[in-house]
């Protein structure tokens, strides 16, 4: 099993995608288990929720970032139970791909599963402002669209500040995905750190 962590914009579906097939293993994301308040803005596809503006626009960012610290505490347990149960399962069976914010390092690094890895994704905060403004067409929203992509952005840099913190303090793998390379480069460089925590029985959390 393969646990990609990081914060919203940073790239982690898609290198999770890649991941897995190359390895031939299925791929899932934490949303799929419980989504938080999603992404602030307009697209082809997507219209935003009134709770999910109002969400952004009545929340300070230390209350947002309360606010989705406490949605992931309630989905841990889900989370756990998933990658408990899938790590138990025969060596034949095919491998996961996780990917998602919600795997925080401290709590997968208490984690005790077998034959399971885990890198976080990083990058500046210049490149998902850049993601995030060109998604929701930043220069054409109006004030009041762009007051919540502001605010998704506050809490998206805050959370990657507090969880470099955590990733750095107990020595988990964290690959940067703002180097300019593609998505196959950066699927590389995981699996390069995926092997380099399993070989030998080195634990997961790459310390």
């Amino acid at each position: 099993m393969v646990l990609i962590g990081g914060t919203s914009n940073v790239g982690k579906s898609t290198i999770a995608q890649e991941v897995a097939e190359e390895l031939g293993f299925e791929c899932l994301s934490t949303d799929a288990l419980a989504r938080h308040p999603g992404r602030p803005w307009r697209t082809s596809e997507w219209e935003v929720a009134a709770h999910v503006a109002e969400h952004y626009a009545s929340l300070t960012v230390n209350e947002l970032i309360t606010s989705v610290f406490d949605h992931y505490d309630r989905l841990w347990p889900r989370i756990e139970e998933l990658i408990t149960a899938r790590a138990a399962e025969d060596r034949g069976s095919t491998g996961l791909v996780l990917e998602g914010s919600a795997l925080w390092p401290e709590r997968v690094a208490r984690l005790q599963v077998p034959h399971t890895a885990a890198v976080w994704l990083t990058t500046d905060d210049s490149l998902v402002r850049a993601r995030v403004h060109s998604a929701g067409c930043y220069e054409a929203a109006t004030d009041e669209e762009r007051v919540l992509m502001d605010k998704f952005l506050a809490r998206t840099e805050r959370y990657q500040a507090l969880m470099i913190e955590v990733i750095d303090r107990l020595g988990l793998a964290r690959i940067d995905a703002g180097g300019g390379q593609t998505a196959a480069e950066l699927a590389d460089t995981v699996l390069t750190a995926v092997d380099a925590q399993t070989a030998l029985g080195r634990p997961y959390t790459g310390r």
